[in-house]
């Protein structure tokens, strides 16, 4: 049975699209630690980020780069930072996400909600810079 961002990946769940290519997918985090959260995940279903392939590793890391620096265009933070953690959802992903301090990356932090029109201007602030 696919998994959640397998189903978002084939579009039977709805997503912000930030970029795609024919091993990765990224997306809006729904529930953001701050404006500008962007998930990267492998198409391919891997539970655990070091068994994932290392030619697809390697790219992973290429294909995010546009994207962070577009995040730090497009957000007030001193740069984009990166996560892996990988409890929450059992395939790999990557969270890019605007930060001024290491504490912006403390995923115990509560969420945010935002609105659909938010969620919408932050895909379009992103993709303007990409």
């Amino acid at each position: 049975m696919a998994g959640i961002f397998s189903k978002i990946i084939a579009g039977e769940i709805p997503s912000y699209k930030i970029a795609e290519n024919d091993n990765f997918y990224a997306f809006l985090d729904i529930f953001p630690l701050v404006k500008g959260h962007v998930l990267v995940v492998p198409k391919k279903e891997v539970d655990k980020v070091f068994d994932v392939d290392d030619s697809l590793l390697a790219e992973w890391l290429v294909f995010a780069k546009p994207i962070a620096k577009a995040i730090e265009k497009s957000f007030n933070c001193n740069r984009c930072g990166i996560s892996v953690i990988g409890l929450e959802v059992p395939h790999a992903h990557m969270h890019l996400v605007p930060i001024n301090t290491a504490d912006d990356l403390n995923f115990t932090r509560p969420k945010l909600k935002l609105s659909e029109e938010e969620m919408k201007e932050v895909q379009a602030a992103i993709l303007s810079h990409l």
